[in-house]
């Protein structure tokens, strides 16, 4: 071999490798196939995708909750999600992007973009390029009036409005409306839009209390990202509206380590666990989930799944790994509570007997994240870029 020709080769493997190294963090390369990916998954005519993220923190971890419709944005879908620092503290100040408290990110940008078209000062990981620090799971909702979509983006426009004027004692929120992790937080937002937007009245919003004399919240009386889903779900289904979920896994490789947390933990290191509704399960470790709630939501959403889409590891593009036919809302229903009950017996009885039913997830290295019976289709699409 020439000196020229190893010179090349090792430039290619050397570029290769730098490649690698800063996939999937913030500024970085991302998929060259995101284009081609959300086409072909936009080919079914959903209207509204509830975005479920996985929690990235030890014991109790309620994940995040946003709510994609369809189109909202040029040639995307446009994702409402709560903003954490939209919270008025001094420390938030010019540091994170807190001019709305309902931000509008197109889905491709939410889901595997690693840089935002909001601000640069909007958060990795959260606001965009969610993948690289966790997995979302998308209930996606199909026949849905075009004016119950109008009516929830009017909705977001009427709590950013809200925020901005910073008005008080309004019909979803006692107080000042700001972000509040416990008493305004995202499950509260997306569910006060379709409760009060979107004219779901029999939809539980619930309202935390404040303690004024110790400053503490009542925390059962919080709304949780899977609990809200979940009611959501069963809305959905009695309004007759088809459903499927699509599993959005997270990249494993991301050593993206972000500057403003105290604890520097890249990407890939933290853990990845379905959010817990409020529960024992708040205290238990990734894959120990036992409590009814917990294993419901994970048996409903694995049975009504239809794709879990990946960043391939060796290609870097995202593919369909795997496909299945959904389950329909009713019968995905009652086999995750018959599934369910029956596991959180097993569990409680200690059982050695193999669980009934199959989650749709837990960890980033679990194999069991979304395994499919060898009955059923499976099948990996791979999307390349042009």
């Amino acid at each position: 071999m020439t000196f020229g020709i190893w010179l090349l080769a090792a430039t290619l493997a050397w570029g290769a490798n730098a490649l690698t190294a800063d996939f999937g963090g913030k500024g970085g390369p991302e998929p060259a196939n995101i284009d081609e990916l959300a086409s072909l998954l936009h080919r079914e005519p959903y209207d509204l995708e509830l975005l479920i993220s996985f929690g990235t923190s030890k014991g109790g971890s309620a994940g995040h909750l946003a709510l994609g419709i369809r189109d909202a944005g040029p040639g995307d879908d446009l994702v409402y999600s709560a903003n954490f620092y939209a919270d008025r503290a001094q420390e938030h100040e010019n540091v994170y992007y807190n001019r709305e408290l309902m931000i509008g990110i197109p889905k491709k940008e939410y889901l595997f973009k690693t840089s935002s078209s909001i601000n640069d000062t909007t958060s990795f990981g959260l606001d965009f390029g969610e993948i690289y620090k966790r997995s979302v799971i998308g209930v996606r909702v199909y026949g849905v009036p075009a004016d119950e979509k109008a009516a929830l983006k009017a909705y977001f426009r009427r709590i950013n409005n809200d925020y901005r004027a910073q008005a008080r004692n309004t019909e979803y929120h006692d107080g000042e409306i700001k972000y509040d992790y416990m008493r305004l937080n995202c499950a509260k937002t997306i569910g006060s839009a379709f409760k009060f937007g979107a004219g779901y009245e029999d939809l539980e919003v619930s309202s935390a209390k404040l303690l004024t004399r110790r400053r503490v919240v009542v925390a059962a009386k919080a709304n949780i990202p899977t609990e809200m889903a979940m009611k959501l779900v069963k809305e959905w289904g009695k309004r007759g509206y088809a459903m499927d979920a699509v599993l959005y896994k997270k990249y494993s490789g991301s050593t993206y380590v972000d500057p403003h947390e105290e604890e520097k933990i890249a990407f890939k290191d933290l853990p990845n666990r379905f959010p817990s509704v409020l529960s024992r399960d708040f205290r238990r470790e990734e894959g120990e989930y036992r409590d009814f709630d917990n294993l419901f939501a994970m048996y409903l959403l694995y049975n009504m799944a239809r794709y879990s889409v990946r960043v391939n590891e060796q290609t870097l593009l995202l593919e369909i790994e795997k496909s299945k036919t959904p389950m329909a809302y009713p019968e995905a229903a009652e086999l995750a509570a018959r599934s369910a009950k029956s596991d959180s017996d097993l569990f409680r009885r200690r059982t050695a007997a193999p669980p009934d039913g199959t989650r749709i997830g837990e960890t980033a290295d679990d194999t069991r994240i979304f395994e499919f019976p060898e009955e059923r289709d499976n099948k990996t699409v791979v999307l390349r870029a042009p």
